[in-house]
């Protein structure tokens, strides 16, 4: 089966995060009786040209996958030519707002069958950025009479009611939910009681609430040190951030450590306590399912598929308020060494027994082929 994906970023770019990691491990994981081609764009994010990419011909990215990196030029019709050449059994495309590699090929390519990732992006933190014209198109989408032609992807069953309020209860949905990356489990660093070490990998920007974790740590007790990595999405946001770092105690301590290539994570996480993210939504969490498969308890919102940390003692999910955040980093600065490794084995365990593989292949099996 030939399966056409349509995205606007693919490694090596990974400042967009989630979807290109989603896509990454799909490929990876999902392979037998299946050729992809990948179409995505010759940037990253903020369209930081990509280095040591050959563009505008498809390329052996796996032995079932191929890739093509397009320059801006022509790219819509570039992209509509490729489609027309090849004739996919299913066009899959990953997002909902990008002209030229979501709305060109739902509204203007042919294929057996079009599939649309939503990717979080109808959970209501995400319509709340950029809300009119999200609206705006949404309501044109609705009108356009696309949608009921469309096989809408949704991951759980959360994001497929979020799909349905948009575009009814007749809407076709397949729920799938993403690979995860395998992480290998290091043993943690030492653990002093009144003392922490924690990390935020992402990008940054108000979804994640970086701003939030800095104003709670002015009311956090111990030796803190808080290492942030990611790419700044949102200037203006990391120049509040900047402003609460400098208003914080002298026992926090805060590291902005710039951007991280995807083969680091392993390492700063492994040097770290706790992972800290209170998202205002995440659709997946790759870097959550990532701390917590490395033996890293989290803390993070409810606006995740991550909702039982505390019972299973895998971490602890808050409302994403500077008390709430506050209690729960001084509850992992309190725990001896013993006590935080039964927290760290359980969030590998955590993250094991909710990643069921088996489960995922099924569910892409029905997704392209039923």
């Amino acid at each position: 089966m030939t399966i056409f994906i349509s995205i606007p970023w693919f490694l090596p770019a990974y400042k967009a995060g989630g979807p290109i990691q989603s896509i990454a491990n799909l490929v990876n994981n999902f392979s037998e009786n299946v050729e992809y081609f990948i179409f995505c764009g010759d940037t990253d994010l903020n369209s930081e040209p990509l280095q040591n990419i050959i563009k505008g011909e498809w390329l052996l990215y796996n032995n079932h996958t191929k890739i093509w990196y397009a320059q801006q030029e022509n790219l819509s019709e570039t992209l509509a030519a490729q489609i027309e050449f090849l004739k996919p059994d299913a066009l899959y495309i990953i997002g909902l707002f990008n002209w030229h590699f979501n709305i060109v090929p739902l509204l203007f390519c042919k294929a057996g069958k079009k599939i649309l990732s939503v990717r979080g992006m109808l959970h209501p933190g995400a319509l709340s950025q950029k809300r009119w014209k999200k609206r705006v198109f949404l309501t044109g989408l609705k009108l356009s009479g696309v949608a009921r032609k469309t096989i809408f992807h949704a991951t759980d069953e959360t994001e497929a009611a979020f799909i349905k309020k948009e575009f009814g209860e007749k809407a076709t949905i397949s729920i799938a939910g993403n690979f995860p990356k395998s992480i290998i489990k290091k043993e943690p660093p030492n653990k002093d009681a009144g003392s922490l070490q924690i990390l935020t990998i992402a990008l940054i920007s108000p979804m994640k609430n970086h701003l939030e974790v800095l104003k709670a740590l002015m009311f956090c007790n111990g030796n803190i040190s808080y290492n942030i990595y990611g790419p700044i999405k949102d200037a203006a946001y990391w120049e509040l951030c900047i402003k609460q770092i400098l208003l914080l105690p002298k026992n926090v301590h805060v590291h902005y450590n710039g951007e991280i290539l995807p083969d680091q994570v392993e390492t700063m996480l492994a040097q770290n306590h706790v992972f800290v993210m209170p998202s205002k939504s995440e659709n997946f969490g790759h870097a959550l399912v990532e701390a917590l498969s490395a033996g890293k308890p989290v803390i993070t919102s409810h606006a995740t598929p991550w909702n039982d940390l505390q019972q299973n003692k895998a971490g602890i999910n808050v409302e994403p308020t500077e008390n709430a955040i506050a209690a729960a980093i001084n509850f992992f600065t309190s725990l001896h060494n013993d006590e935080y490794k039964i927290y760290a084995e359980a969030a590998g365990s955590y993250a094991e027994n909710k990643l069921n593989l088996p489960e995922k292949m099924e569910s892409y099996r029905k997704l392209f082929f039923d």
